[in-house]
Protein backbone atom coordinates (compact mmCIF):
# COMPACT_ATOMS: atom_id res chain seq x y z
CA UNK A 1 0.00 0.00 0.00
CA UNK A 2 1.06 3.66 -1.17
CA UNK A 3 2.29 5.49 2.63
CA UNK A 4 4.42 8.14 0.71
CA UNK A 5 3.94 9.96 -2.17
CA UNK A 6 6.63 11.71 -4.03
CA UNK A 7 5.17 14.44 -6.30
CA UNK A 8 6.80 15.09 -9.79
CA UNK A 9 5.18 18.73 -10.05
CA UNK A 10 5.07 22.41 -9.03
CA UNK A 11 2.40 25.13 -8.08
CA UNK A 12 -1.47 24.31 -7.63
CA UNK A 13 -1.70 20.95 -8.99
CA UNK A 14 1.21 20.13 -5.95
CA UNK A 15 -0.59 21.39 -3.38
CA UNK A 16 -3.94 19.64 -4.75
CA UNK A 17 -2.24 16.31 -4.81
CA UNK A 18 -1.12 17.22 -1.16
CA UNK A 19 -4.47 17.88 0.13
CA UNK A 20 -5.32 14.70 -0.43
CA UNK A 21 -2.88 12.88 0.38
CA UNK A 22 -3.30 15.03 4.13
CA UNK A 23 -6.47 13.48 4.16
CA UNK A 24 -5.81 9.65 3.15
CA UNK A 25 -2.91 9.79 5.43
CA UNK A 26 -0.22 9.34 3.18
CA UNK A 27 3.19 11.30 3.40
CA UNK A 28 4.19 13.84 0.79
CA UNK A 29 7.49 14.76 -0.56
CA UNK A 30 7.52 18.04 -3.27
CA UNK A 31 10.60 18.66 -5.13
CA UNK A 32 11.32 22.39 -5.86
CA UNK A 33 13.49 24.35 -8.44
CA UNK A 34 15.45 27.62 -7.04
CA UNK A 35 12.91 29.82 -8.27
CA UNK A 36 10.64 27.67 -5.98
CA UNK A 37 12.13 27.42 -2.95
CA UNK A 38 9.84 29.51 -1.10
CA UNK A 39 6.85 28.03 -3.34
CA UNK A 40 3.41 26.96 -1.55
CA UNK A 41 3.76 23.01 -2.40
CA UNK A 42 7.20 23.21 -0.77
CA UNK A 43 5.80 24.85 2.75
CA UNK A 44 2.52 22.32 3.05
CA UNK A 45 4.59 19.02 2.13
CA UNK A 46 6.11 16.67 4.60
CA UNK A 47 9.64 16.95 2.94
CA UNK A 48 11.06 18.39 0.22
CA UNK A 49 13.74 18.00 -2.50
CA UNK A 50 16.40 20.60 -4.44
CA UNK A 51 16.17 19.85 -7.95
CA UNK A 52 18.18 22.34 -9.34
CA UNK A 53 18.11 25.80 -11.44
CA UNK A 54 14.73 27.40 -12.52
CA UNK A 55 14.66 26.29 -15.65
CA UNK A 56 12.20 23.48 -16.51
CA UNK A 57 15.39 21.41 -18.10
CA UNK A 58 17.09 21.65 -14.91
CA UNK A 59 14.90 20.67 -12.68
CA UNK A 60 10.99 19.51 -13.53
CA UNK A 61 12.03 18.14 -16.73
CA UNK A 62 15.11 16.13 -15.17
CA UNK A 63 14.18 12.75 -15.09
CA UNK A 64 17.22 11.41 -12.85
CA UNK A 65 16.61 14.46 -10.27
CA UNK A 66 13.12 13.14 -9.46
CA UNK A 67 14.28 10.31 -8.93
CA UNK A 68 17.27 10.26 -6.98
CA UNK A 69 14.68 12.46 -4.81
CA UNK A 70 12.46 9.78 -4.85
CA UNK A 71 15.21 7.62 -3.69
CA UNK A 72 16.63 10.24 -0.50
CA UNK A 73 13.06 10.76 0.15
CA UNK A 74 12.32 7.03 0.22
CA UNK A 75 8.93 6.99 -1.18
CA UNK A 76 6.58 3.90 -2.50
CA UNK A 77 5.34 6.14 -5.70
CA UNK A 78 5.08 8.66 -7.70
CA UNK A 79 2.36 10.82 -8.50
CA UNK A 80 3.37 13.09 -12.19
CA UNK A 81 0.43 15.74 -11.66
CA UNK A 82 0.03 17.29 -15.21
CA UNK A 83 2.09 18.36 -17.71
CA UNK A 84 5.97 18.67 -17.51
CA UNK A 85 6.78 14.59 -17.50
CA UNK A 86 2.93 13.32 -16.58
CA UNK A 87 2.83 12.06 -20.20
CA UNK A 88 6.19 10.90 -21.08
CA UNK A 89 6.40 7.49 -21.59
CA UNK A 90 10.31 7.04 -20.90
CA UNK A 91 10.07 8.77 -17.40
CA UNK A 92 7.06 6.52 -16.42
CA UNK A 93 8.80 3.58 -17.52
CA UNK A 94 11.99 4.58 -15.51
CA UNK A 95 9.56 5.09 -12.49
CA UNK A 96 8.62 1.46 -12.73
CA UNK A 97 12.16 0.26 -13.60
CA UNK A 98 13.59 1.90 -10.20
CA UNK A 99 10.64 0.00 -8.10
CA UNK A 100 8.27 3.04 -7.40
CA UNK A 101 3.98 2.90 -8.05
CA UNK A 102 3.59 4.98 -11.75
CA UNK A 103 0.33 6.94 -10.09
CA UNK A 104 -1.40 6.80 -13.84
CA UNK A 105 -1.72 4.25 -17.04
CA UNK A 106 1.10 1.47 -18.31
CA UNK A 107 3.74 3.01 -20.15
CA UNK A 108 2.68 1.84 -23.72
CA UNK A 109 -0.40 3.63 -23.22
CA UNK A 110 0.88 6.64 -22.52
CA UNK A 111 3.53 6.35 -25.51
CA UNK A 112 0.40 5.52 -27.87
CA UNK A 113 -1.69 8.25 -26.28
CA UNK A 114 0.89 10.87 -25.97
CA UNK A 115 1.19 10.85 -30.01
CA UNK A 116 -1.64 12.05 -31.72
CA UNK A 117 -0.99 10.35 -34.72
CA UNK A 118 -0.68 7.10 -33.25
CA UNK A 119 -3.58 7.49 -30.89
CA UNK A 120 -5.70 8.71 -34.34
CA UNK A 121 -4.85 5.12 -35.58
CA UNK A 122 -6.03 3.46 -32.87
CA UNK A 123 -8.69 5.52 -32.49
CA UNK A 124 -9.53 4.80 -36.27
CA UNK A 125 -8.99 1.20 -35.42
CA UNK A 126 -11.28 1.17 -32.53
CA UNK A 127 -14.30 2.62 -35.09
CA UNK A 128 -14.15 5.66 -32.73
CA UNK A 129 -14.96 8.61 -35.43
CA UNK A 130 -11.83 11.24 -35.65
CA UNK A 131 -11.25 14.26 -37.76
CA UNK A 132 -10.13 13.90 -40.94
CA UNK A 133 -6.01 14.20 -41.28
CA UNK A 134 -3.16 13.52 -43.15
CA UNK A 135 0.15 12.77 -41.20
CA UNK A 136 3.24 14.20 -43.46
CA UNK A 137 6.44 11.73 -43.74
CA UNK A 138 8.08 14.78 -44.42
CA UNK A 139 7.94 18.49 -44.51
CA UNK A 140 8.78 19.12 -48.08
CA UNK A 141 6.71 22.20 -49.47
CA UNK A 142 5.26 19.53 -52.49
CA UNK A 143 4.05 17.34 -49.46
CA UNK A 144 2.22 19.59 -47.37
CA UNK A 145 0.75 21.52 -49.94
CA UNK A 146 -0.64 18.28 -51.44
CA UNK A 147 -2.12 16.84 -47.65
CA UNK A 148 -3.68 20.59 -46.91
CA UNK A 149 -5.26 20.47 -50.75
CA UNK A 150 -6.83 17.18 -50.17
CA UNK A 151 -8.19 18.30 -46.82
CA UNK A 152 -9.14 21.22 -48.27
CA UNK A 153 -8.63 24.96 -46.55
CA UNK A 154 -8.97 25.92 -43.19
CA UNK A 155 -6.45 23.18 -41.91
CA UNK A 156 -4.89 22.58 -38.50
CA UNK A 157 -1.39 22.24 -38.77
CA UNK A 158 -0.55 20.08 -35.27
CA UNK A 159 2.62 18.62 -33.48
CA UNK A 160 2.31 14.97 -32.99
CA UNK A 161 3.90 14.85 -29.83
CA UNK A 162 1.60 18.26 -28.38
CA UNK A 163 -0.44 18.74 -26.00
CA UNK A 164 -1.71 21.65 -23.68
CA UNK A 165 -2.41 23.87 -27.07
CA UNK A 166 1.14 24.15 -27.71
CA UNK A 167 1.91 23.42 -31.33
CA UNK A 168 -1.40 23.72 -32.98
CA UNK A 169 -1.97 26.86 -35.32
CA UNK A 170 -4.97 27.46 -37.99
CA UNK A 171 -4.98 28.16 -41.79
CA UNK A 172 -6.80 29.78 -44.06
CA UNK A 173 -4.92 29.43 -47.20
CA UNK A 174 -1.74 28.46 -48.95
CA UNK A 175 -0.60 31.23 -48.89
CA UNK A 176 0.51 30.80 -44.89
CA UNK A 177 1.25 27.34 -45.18
CA UNK A 178 4.47 26.42 -44.94
CA UNK A 179 5.40 29.71 -42.18
CA UNK A 180 2.96 27.89 -40.12
CA UNK A 181 4.80 24.42 -40.92
CA UNK A 182 8.01 25.99 -40.02
CA UNK A 183 6.71 27.42 -36.70
CA UNK A 184 4.85 24.79 -35.23
CA UNK A 185 7.96 22.41 -36.69
CA UNK A 186 10.41 24.65 -33.76
CA UNK A 187 7.85 24.87 -31.21
CA UNK A 188 7.29 21.03 -31.53
CA UNK A 189 10.80 20.47 -31.27
CA UNK A 190 11.59 23.02 -28.45
CA UNK A 191 8.78 21.60 -26.29
CA UNK A 192 8.18 18.15 -26.90
CA UNK A 193 11.53 17.01 -28.69
CA UNK A 194 10.10 16.30 -31.61
CA UNK A 195 9.36 17.82 -35.09
CA UNK A 196 6.70 15.15 -36.18
CA UNK A 197 3.67 17.26 -37.10
CA UNK A 198 0.51 16.68 -39.06
CA UNK A 199 -2.75 18.60 -40.61
CA UNK A 200 -6.24 18.33 -39.91
CA UNK A 201 -9.10 19.36 -41.28
CA UNK A 202 -11.00 22.55 -39.41
CA UNK A 203 -14.24 21.57 -37.60
CA UNK A 204 -15.87 25.32 -37.78
CA UNK A 205 -17.39 26.80 -34.79
CA UNK A 206 -17.39 23.26 -32.58
CA UNK A 207 -17.71 22.66 -28.73
CA UNK A 208 -15.01 21.25 -26.96
CA UNK A 209 -16.07 18.48 -24.71
CA UNK A 210 -14.37 16.15 -22.94
CA UNK A 211 -15.13 12.75 -20.86
CA UNK A 212 -13.86 12.21 -17.45
CA UNK A 213 -12.85 8.65 -17.50
CA UNK A 214 -11.81 5.91 -14.52
CA UNK A 215 -10.30 2.33 -15.11
CA UNK A 216 -8.64 -0.40 -13.29
CA UNK A 217 -6.74 -3.13 -14.17
CA UNK A 218 -9.26 -6.21 -14.36
CA UNK A 219 -10.75 -4.18 -17.53
CA UNK A 220 -13.39 -2.20 -15.63
CA UNK A 221 -13.97 1.44 -17.46
CA UNK A 222 -16.72 4.25 -16.30
CA UNK A 223 -17.15 7.85 -17.16
CA UNK A 224 -17.74 10.02 -14.79
CA UNK A 225 -19.36 13.04 -16.85
CA UNK A 226 -18.22 15.21 -19.36
CA UNK A 227 -16.62 18.81 -19.24
CA UNK A 228 -17.50 21.58 -21.54
CA UNK A 229 -14.32 23.26 -22.36
CA UNK A 230 -15.35 25.53 -25.37
CA UNK A 231 -14.01 28.68 -23.69
CA UNK A 232 -10.38 29.25 -24.71
CA UNK A 233 -7.76 31.43 -25.73
CA UNK A 234 -4.53 30.08 -28.22
CA UNK A 235 -6.21 27.19 -27.85
CA UNK A 236 -5.67 26.72 -24.36
CA UNK A 237 -8.88 26.21 -21.70
CA UNK A 238 -9.76 29.12 -19.37
CA UNK A 239 -13.07 28.42 -18.48
CA UNK A 240 -14.85 24.76 -17.85
CA UNK A 241 -18.40 23.59 -17.16
CA UNK A 242 -20.37 20.34 -16.35
CA UNK A 243 -22.09 19.34 -17.35
CA UNK A 244 -22.92 20.61 -20.98
CA UNK A 245 -25.55 22.50 -21.69
CA UNK A 246 -24.91 21.56 -25.10
CA UNK A 247 -25.31 18.23 -25.60
CA UNK A 248 -28.67 16.48 -26.05
CA UNK A 249 -29.75 12.87 -23.57
CA UNK A 250 -28.39 10.95 -27.37
CA UNK A 251 -25.27 13.59 -28.03
CA UNK A 252 -23.96 12.58 -24.54
CA UNK A 253 -24.92 8.71 -24.13
CA UNK A 254 -22.94 8.80 -27.79
CA UNK A 255 -20.14 10.79 -26.45
CA UNK A 256 -19.74 8.48 -22.87
CA UNK A 257 -19.96 5.35 -25.24
CA UNK A 258 -16.96 6.64 -27.27
CA UNK A 259 -15.14 7.68 -24.46
CA UNK A 260 -15.80 3.83 -22.87
CA UNK A 261 -15.08 1.91 -25.41
CA UNK A 262 -11.76 4.05 -26.32
CA UNK A 263 -10.44 3.74 -22.47
CA UNK A 264 -11.46 -0.33 -23.03
CA UNK A 265 -9.58 -0.42 -26.68
CA UNK A 266 -6.57 0.83 -25.12
CA UNK A 267 -6.75 -1.27 -22.15
CA UNK A 268 -6.27 1.91 -20.58
CA UNK A 269 -5.78 1.94 -16.47
CA UNK A 270 -6.90 4.54 -13.56
CA UNK A 271 -8.21 8.23 -14.26
CA UNK A 272 -7.46 9.93 -17.88
CA UNK A 273 -10.05 12.20 -20.01
CA UNK A 274 -11.00 11.59 -23.64
CA UNK A 275 -11.66 14.75 -26.06
CA UNK A 276 -13.79 15.23 -28.55
CA UNK A 277 -14.30 18.18 -30.68
CA UNK A 278 -18.86 18.57 -31.24
CA UNK A 279 -20.07 20.46 -33.83
CA UNK A 280 -23.55 21.92 -34.31
CA UNK A 281 -25.22 18.94 -35.56
CA UNK A 282 -23.78 16.61 -32.22
CA UNK A 283 -21.31 14.86 -34.22
CA UNK A 284 -18.57 13.97 -32.24
CA UNK A 285 -14.66 13.58 -33.81
CA UNK A 286 -12.14 11.97 -31.20
CA UNK A 287 -9.65 14.78 -30.63
CA UNK A 288 -6.97 13.43 -28.06
CA UNK A 289 -6.55 11.18 -25.04
CA UNK A 290 -4.89 13.08 -21.90
CA UNK A 291 -3.34 10.36 -19.72
CA UNK A 292 -3.15 11.91 -16.32
CA UNK A 293 -5.45 13.93 -14.33
CA UNK A 294 -6.85 17.51 -16.16
CA UNK A 295 -6.50 20.99 -14.64
CA UNK A 296 -10.35 21.06 -14.65
CA UNK A 297 -10.98 18.32 -12.81
CA UNK A 298 -12.66 19.76 -9.97
CA UNK A 299 -15.77 20.89 -12.14
CA UNK A 300 -16.04 17.07 -11.67
CA UNK A 301 -15.28 16.22 -8.28
CA UNK A 302 -17.70 19.21 -7.24
CA UNK A 303 -20.54 17.49 -9.75
CA UNK A 304 -19.96 14.08 -8.90
CA UNK A 305 -18.69 13.97 -5.05
CA UNK A 306 -15.52 11.99 -5.94
CA UNK A 307 -12.17 12.93 -5.15
CA UNK A 308 -10.66 11.67 -8.17
CA UNK A 309 -6.87 12.26 -6.74
CA UNK A 310 -8.18 9.99 -4.14
CA UNK A 311 -9.26 7.80 -7.16
CA UNK A 312 -6.05 7.60 -8.78
CA UNK A 313 -4.52 6.69 -5.41
CA UNK A 314 -6.73 4.19 -5.25
CA UNK A 315 -6.98 2.64 -8.23
CA UNK A 316 -2.89 2.76 -8.16
CA UNK A 317 -3.10 0.36 -5.00
CA UNK A 318 -5.32 -2.02 -6.72
CA UNK A 319 -8.68 -1.13 -5.84
CA UNK A 320 -10.95 -2.15 -8.36
CA UNK A 321 -14.04 0.25 -10.09
CA UNK A 322 -16.74 -1.16 -7.86
CA UNK A 323 -15.66 -1.10 -4.44
CA UNK A 324 -15.15 3.06 -5.49
CA UNK A 325 -17.96 3.63 -7.31
CA UNK A 326 -21.13 5.68 -5.32
CA UNK A 327 -23.56 7.74 -5.79
CA UNK A 328 -23.02 10.89 -3.72
CA UNK A 329 -23.55 13.92 -6.07
CA UNK A 330 -22.79 16.90 -4.39
CA UNK A 331 -24.52 19.73 -7.19
CA UNK A 332 -26.26 20.09 -10.45
CA UNK A 333 -23.53 22.27 -11.85
CA UNK A 334 -19.95 23.46 -11.67
CA UNK A 335 -18.07 25.90 -13.24
CA UNK A 336 -14.21 26.75 -13.37
CA UNK A 337 -12.21 30.10 -14.19
CA UNK A 338 -8.51 29.54 -14.65
CA UNK A 339 -6.28 32.80 -13.36
CA UNK A 340 -3.83 33.19 -15.00
CA UNK A 341 -0.48 35.40 -14.72
CA UNK A 342 -0.79 37.35 -17.75
CA UNK A 343 -2.13 40.88 -20.11
CA UNK A 344 -5.95 39.91 -20.31
CA UNK A 345 -5.47 41.96 -23.78
CA UNK A 346 -2.32 40.49 -25.28
CA UNK A 347 -2.03 36.91 -23.08
CA UNK A 348 1.45 37.78 -22.28
CA UNK A 349 3.00 36.75 -18.97
CA UNK A 350 3.28 39.19 -16.43
CA UNK A 351 5.45 37.97 -13.64
CA UNK A 352 5.85 39.56 -10.65
CA UNK A 353 5.41 39.67 -6.37
CA UNK A 354 2.07 39.74 -5.49
CA UNK A 355 1.57 42.26 -3.11
CA UNK A 356 -2.73 41.33 -2.56
CA UNK A 357 -4.08 38.26 -3.64
CA UNK A 358 -7.26 37.96 -1.46
CA UNK A 359 -10.57 36.25 -2.33
CA UNK A 360 -14.10 36.22 -0.67
CA UNK A 361 -15.22 33.50 1.22
CA UNK A 362 -18.28 32.14 -0.06
CA UNK A 363 -20.83 28.70 0.40
CA UNK A 364 -20.27 26.91 -2.73
CA UNK A 365 -16.98 28.60 -3.85
CA UNK A 366 -13.63 26.58 -3.97
CA UNK A 367 -10.01 28.08 -4.82
CA UNK A 368 -7.19 25.55 -5.73
CA UNK A 369 -4.19 28.11 -6.06
CA UNK A 370 -0.76 27.22 -6.07
CA UNK A 371 0.16 30.96 -4.65
CA UNK A 372 -0.78 33.16 -1.40
CA UNK A 373 0.25 36.93 -0.68
CA UNK A 374 3.71 38.03 -1.24
CA UNK A 375 4.42 35.08 -3.39
CA UNK A 376 6.39 35.84 -6.29
CA UNK A 377 5.39 34.41 -10.21
CA UNK A 378 8.13 33.96 -11.69
CA UNK A 379 8.52 33.88 -15.53
CA UNK A 380 10.34 30.40 -15.88
CA UNK A 381 7.01 28.05 -15.70
CA UNK A 382 3.42 28.19 -16.91
CA UNK A 383 1.32 31.50 -16.22
CA UNK A 384 -1.63 29.56 -14.80
CA UNK A 385 -1.53 30.56 -10.46
CA UNK A 386 -4.98 29.28 -9.69
CA UNK A 387 -8.62 28.23 -10.55
CA UNK A 388 -12.16 29.06 -8.74
CA UNK A 389 -14.22 26.67 -9.07
CA UNK A 390 -17.94 27.47 -8.11
CA UNK A 391 -20.59 25.19 -7.75
CA UNK A 392 -24.62 25.22 -6.67
CA UNK A 393 -28.38 23.58 -7.96
CA UNK A 394 -28.07 25.46 -11.59
CA UNK A 395 -25.84 26.91 -14.17
CA UNK A 396 -27.27 30.33 -13.31
CA UNK A 397 -26.53 30.07 -9.61
CA UNK A 398 -23.04 28.80 -10.12
CA UNK A 399 -22.30 31.66 -13.10
CA UNK A 400 -23.55 34.47 -10.66
CA UNK A 401 -21.39 32.82 -7.99
CA UNK A 402 -18.25 32.96 -10.10
CA UNK A 403 -19.42 36.29 -11.36
CA UNK A 404 -19.67 37.82 -7.81
CA UNK A 405 -16.52 36.18 -6.33
CA UNK A 406 -13.80 37.18 -9.21
CA UNK A 407 -15.83 41.17 -9.29
CA UNK A 408 -14.78 40.75 -5.20
CA UNK A 409 -11.51 39.24 -6.17
CA UNK A 410 -8.39 41.78 -5.04
CA UNK A 411 -4.94 41.38 -6.85
CA UNK A 412 -2.44 43.67 -6.84
CA UNK A 413 1.38 43.13 -8.17
CA UNK A 414 0.72 42.17 -11.87
CA UNK A 415 -1.69 41.50 -13.96
CA UNK A 416 -4.01 38.78 -14.50
CA UNK A 417 -6.95 37.51 -16.93
CA UNK A 418 -9.94 38.17 -13.99
CA UNK A 419 -11.50 41.09 -16.25
CA UNK A 420 -11.47 38.79 -19.38
CA UNK A 421 -12.75 35.91 -17.15
CA UNK A 422 -15.68 39.12 -15.79
CA UNK A 423 -16.25 40.19 -19.38
CA UNK A 424 -16.71 36.60 -20.78
CA UNK A 425 -19.38 35.19 -17.71
CA UNK A 426 -21.46 38.42 -18.04
CA UNK A 427 -21.34 38.12 -22.06
CA UNK A 428 -24.81 36.85 -23.33
CA UNK A 429 -23.49 34.40 -25.68
CA UNK A 430 -21.83 32.76 -22.74
CA UNK A 431 -24.40 32.95 -20.42
CA UNK A 432 -27.04 31.39 -22.72
CA UNK A 433 -24.58 28.56 -23.72
CA UNK A 434 -23.90 29.34 -26.95
CA UNK A 435 -19.93 29.71 -27.02
CA UNK A 436 -17.98 27.41 -29.12
CA UNK A 437 -13.81 27.62 -29.45
CA UNK A 438 -14.71 30.48 -31.82
CA UNK A 439 -15.76 32.83 -28.77
CA UNK A 440 -12.62 34.10 -27.11
CA UNK A 441 -11.35 35.06 -30.39
CA UNK A 442 -14.53 37.15 -31.41
CA UNK A 443 -14.91 38.86 -28.09
CA UNK A 444 -11.29 40.15 -28.11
Amino acid sequence: MIKKILIANRGEIAVRIIKTCKQMNIKTVAVYSEADKDSLHVQLADEAHFLGGSRVTESYLNGEKILDAANAGNVDAIHPGYGLLSENADFAEKVRQEGYLFIGPSTSVIQKMGNKIAARKAMEDAGVSVIPGITLSDTEESTVKKAARVLGYPVMVKAAAGGGGIGMQKVEDEGDLMKVVSSVVKKSETFFGSGEIYVEKFIESPRHIEAQIAADRVGNVVCLGERDCSVQRRNQKILEEAPSIFLSDNGRKKLFEAAVHAGKTIEYTNVGTVEFLVDGEEQIYFLEMNTRLQVEHPVTEETTGIDLVQWQIDLANGKDIPSLERNNNQSNHAMEARIYAEDPTTFFPSPGKLIEWEFPEMEGIRYDFGVEKGATVTPFYDPMIGKVIAYGSSRKAVMDKLLMCLEMANVEGIKTNIPMLINTLKHPTFQNGEATTDFVKNLI
